[in-house]
């Protein structure tokens, strides 16, 4: 018997050039864990979902080792401030601006999120 992955109504969907684009099933984020995802434009995303349900979206790129990792790194908090720390070196980026907590002329791109239904054409 194979069973079916629950699925909600509620779609993850990022701002892009205006315009909200969906990016998965609210239920693919665990909180705690991160999720990739492939822009239309290439770029790759790492997402997040806290304990309390907040929705974080970072670039996946970690700036000091180059790979595309941060959606494997561990999530936390330091000084009331949610952080992903990078798999690779450990340094820790802020999920809300994207700065680096352990180096201050590093930043990594943020995106504006949302859960939301989708409508009927954006899934098609």
């Amino acid at each position: 018997m194979t069973l079916a992955p629950e699925t909600t109504d509620l779609k993850v969907q990022l701002l892009l050039d205006g315009d909200w684009f969906t990016v998965c099933d609210l239920t693919r984020l665990v909180p705690g864990r991160g999720v990739a995802a492939l822009l239309p434009d290439g770029r790759q995303v790492a997402l997040f979902r806290d304990r309390e349900g907040t929705l974080y979206a970072v670039g996946n790129r970690d700036p000091f080792g180059g790979a595309a990792v941060l959606s494997r790194g561990l999530t936390g908090t330091h000084r009331g401030r949610p952080f992903v720390a990078s798999p690779l070196l450990k340094q820790r980026f802020d999920l809300l601006s994207g700065q680096c907590l352990d180096d201050e002329s590093v930043r990594i791109p943020t995106y504006d999120i949302r859960a939301a239904q989708a409508v009927a054409a954006e899934l098609s």
